[in-house]
């Protein structure tokens, strides 16, 4: 089939490489726009523009599928659209325009978190499990029927960015095995089953540790945000970020909701059950350091990281 493919971040690269070496032919793809990056603000190019011209793909860039892109891909003949994080919304004439409609790699068991950031949500939420699913694309947001899906239990200690990139890689198997089935005209949709929850966009409000809920809750919190929009808190009136945490031991001594110890050569962090160790910190202004390093320089006594 002659392909258009869709993505921009490094979660949809493993998918764009997958279906690259498989006999179906990418007549382009599809990215955002070059953006500038890091301290300095250096103009790059997306993951995913970086893979394609890699690969010796046609890249069109465009941060909103409007009347012209239309135009460009509709031109090209598609079979079939694959979408994969591209940021943006397909919508008619475009969601018709490949013979064979638009496909959609989400990483979340669907109908369960629909939305920007599924892999986020789950992991704030304490999900134990997650996945992928690869669906129709339909005018409702991630509601069309589903081709197939894979299941993966959510790691004790991993944050979003590590449990994004490891569906990636599992999904881009299971996305090439659609297309592959819509080819052969064996590939069966099926519509969703359950109550849909969303998963909107992260801000940073949902990065601020909320230090009054329960263990689970925080350390959920702080893998789901990491590494973005990044987990922080407010410690002597400064804010900072906290990069990497674990659960304390089972016998470490209590502590009120966000009064923070030095226990055994740890930095300890009270909830509302039990402790939790701070690894890796960031002050305003400074690298990221070791924790008890931060604790060491701070000469201070009875902090309270605000809530």
């Amino acid at each position: 089939m002659r392909l258009v493919f869709a993505g921009t971040p490094a979660p949809a690269v493993p998918s764009l490489r997958r279906l690259a070496s498989s006999d179906h032919d990418i007549v382009a793809v599809v990215t955002r726009r070059d953006a500038p990056l890091g301290r300095k603000r250096i103009v790059t190019p997306s993951p995913v523009a970086a893979a394609a011209e890699e690969l010796g793909l046609p890249v069109i860039r465009a941060d909103r599928l409007d009347a012209g892109v239309t135009e460009q891909i509709a031109a090209l003949r598609p079979d079939l659209g694959v979408i994969v994080a591209y940021g943006g919304l397909v919508r008619e004439p475009l969601l018709s325009t490949p013979s064979h409609g638009w496909i959609n790699l989400h990483f979340s068991l669907l109908p369960r978190w629909r939305g920007a950031a599924p892999v986020q949500h789950a992991l704030i939420a304490g999900d134990a499990q997650t996945g992928a699913s690869v669906f129709q694309l339909v005018p409702e947001l991630d509601a069309g029927d589903v081709f197939g899906a894979i299941a993966q239990e959510v790691p004790p200690s991993a944050t979003a960015g590590e449990l994004l990139a490891s569906l990636a890689e599992d999904g881009a198997g299971l996305l090439a095995d659609v297309v592959q089935g819509i080819a052969d005209g064996t590939a069966t949709a099926r519509p969703q089953q359950g109550e849909p929850t969303y998963a909107s966009k992260l801000g940073d409000d949902d990065g601020r540790v909320r230090w009054d809920e329960p263990a689970s809750a925080v350390l959920g919190r702080i893998r789901g945000v990491t590494p973005e929009p990044g987990a922080h808190t407010t410690i002597d009136d400064a804010r900072v970020k906290v990069l990497a945490v674990r659960p304390a031991a089972p016998d470490a001594p209590p502590l009120a909701p966000g009064a923070l110890a030095l226990h055994s050569r740890e930095v300890h962090v009270g909830t509302s059950s039990a402790p939790i160790v701070l690894e890796t910190v960031q002050p305003a202004g400074k690298g990221a350091m070791r924790a008890a390093d931060w604790w060491r320089g701070l000469r201070a006594t009875d902090l309270v990281a605000a809530s």
